[in-house]
């Protein structure tokens, strides 16, 4: 009784803190999640505060945390929206690898760490955060923007590669044998090509077995069937995140947005916990002798990412202010890269405090960047200024005329010529009209 009893204090503490850091940004108009994971520096070992009896149920609320965010992501798109980006973006996928994967490895290699820690620090650099990303494209108001496709693609197709890359390294990392890697590497693909069928061919029959009329009863079934989905893919070493973004494609119609509505405030209570259980696992005393290192990798992946997302939504079409958002956008690492890292801990003790450091710090910047890489880019020349309120709207409509009669490849790619830049809270210099009118014209690549 007396752990319930101090569990029970300890979460009401954290939940209340929250709160008011939550308050406290949206006042000064800043992103909560860098605040949040101040939080849990302030909490966990050798910080402030350490928690004692309620350090398991944060940790577990963070992962529903992670689910929950990758499943509303996933419930603003249908599979076939899904399908076209994929097949638009697998070059924008290689780019990303090439660009942020290799500077984790040959960091490894300087260091002298050898080629399994390369390996680990590469997936570290590599992936991007899906769990912070989608916070923070929901926290800037971007989810209807016309980059915030381009955005997605690149997401899911690391977490997909995560399929292929996680039981490699686990080979790597246990010194199986080739059959036993590659036995384990075919379950995962075939898992992904399953959930995958299923959500583009049956997702109409797995939205009418879902649907209720009772909000409770919608509730609880998309909750469980996300949280079974999850867990049984993270037993075939696909991303439980995977699983979830999966099953947020296959609902449709009302129940996507009944499941939508219903789920957010959830989302946003344990959302706030994963960010908080992220900096509880961070010892404070491990960050300043890997430091420096970390902050250089840092410096050269904020800039490889922002190659990668401004390359991305060029070849889908989106002009330049868009592209400098999405480039923006894509810089947070996250719960991906700590994953990775506390695989590796046992093999390559040496990657995890480095990886905590580099991921802390971007998770940090990566709000920042998601806000001000386009306004910079504006005041130092390298973004186009903004057009006349006039032309901002004859080009609307136009762009609207062009998606009456397209398909939906052309909405969800996007015409550089018939459409105006995303706006979004991030973009505060350009007008409003501006925002108004291609906010309405991006959300066309999304399912409400």
């Amino acid at each position: 009784m007396h752990d319930t009893t101090a569990m029970l204090i300890e979460l009401g503490a954290i939940i209340l803190a929250l709160g008011l850091l939550g308050r406290f940004a949206g006042r000064v108009g800043f992103s909560p999640i860098p605040l949040y994971l101040l939080a849990g520096l302030a909490f966990g070992h050798g910080g402030i505060l350490p928690l004692q009896a309620s350090e398991e149920f944060v940790a577990t609320g963070a992962e529903i945390g992670v689910i929950l965010l990758l499943l509303l992501l996933g419930l603003e798109y249908s599979a076939s929206e899904l399908v076209t980006t994929l097949k638009t973006q697998y070059p924008s996928g290689a780019v990303d690898f090439v660009l942020n994967a290799l500077p984790g490895a040959a960091a490894a290699l300087i260091l002298g760490w050898g080629p399994v820690a390369a390996v680990v620090l590469a997936g570290v650099t590599w992936i991007s955060s899906s769990g912070v990303i989608a916070k923070v494209l929901g926290d800037l108001g971007r989810l209807g923007n016309r980059e915030t496709p381009v955005v997605l693609g690149v997401l899911v197709l690391e977490d997909l590669a995560m399929a292929v890359y996680l039981p490699i390294l686990t080979a790597l990392l246990a010194g199986v044998s080739l059959a036993g890697g590659t036995l384990t590497l075919l379950i995962s693909l075939g898992t992904v090509g399953a959930v995958l069928y299923l959500a583009l061919r049956h997702g109409r029959l797995i939205s009418r077995v879902v649907s209720s009329d009772s909000a409770e009863m919608l509730l609880l079934v998309v909750l469980g069937l996300t949280l079974l989905v999850a867990g049984i893919a993270q037993e075939l070493q696909v991303s439980a995140a995977v699983g979830a973004f999966l099953v947020g494609i296959a609902l449709s119609d009302e129940v996507a947005e009944g499941a939508h509505n219903l789920l957010t405030p959830l989302r946003d209570l344990f959302a706030a916990v994963f960010f908080v259980f992220f900096g509880l696992s961070t010892e404070p005393s491990e960050i300043p002798p890997v430091l420096l290192p970390a902050l250089i990798l840092a410096a050269v992946t904020v800039l490889t990412k922002i190659a990668t997302g401004w390359y991305a939504a060029r070849r889908a079409g989106i002009r330049t202010a868009g592209r400098w958002r999405a480039g923006g956008t894509l810089v947070a690492r996250g719960e991906f890269s700590i994953v990775i890292a506390g695989l590796a801990t046992g093999a390559e003790p040496q990657v995890g405090p480095l990886a905590t450091a580099y991921v802390l710090i971007l998770v940090v910047l990566g709000p920042l960047t998601a806000r001000w890489t386009e306004p910079l880019a504006r005041r130092l020349g390298l973004s186009s200024p903004a057009r006349p309120a006039k032309a901002q709207r004859e080009e609307a409509s136009d762009g609207a005329v062009g998606k009456a009669t397209g398909s939906t490849a052309g909405s969800a790619r996007g015409d550089s010529g018939d459409v105006g830049d995303p706006g979004g809270a991030g973009g505060r210099d350009e007008p409003v009209t501006d925002d108004r009118a291609d906010t309405a014209d991006g959300a066309a690549g999304t399912r409400r």
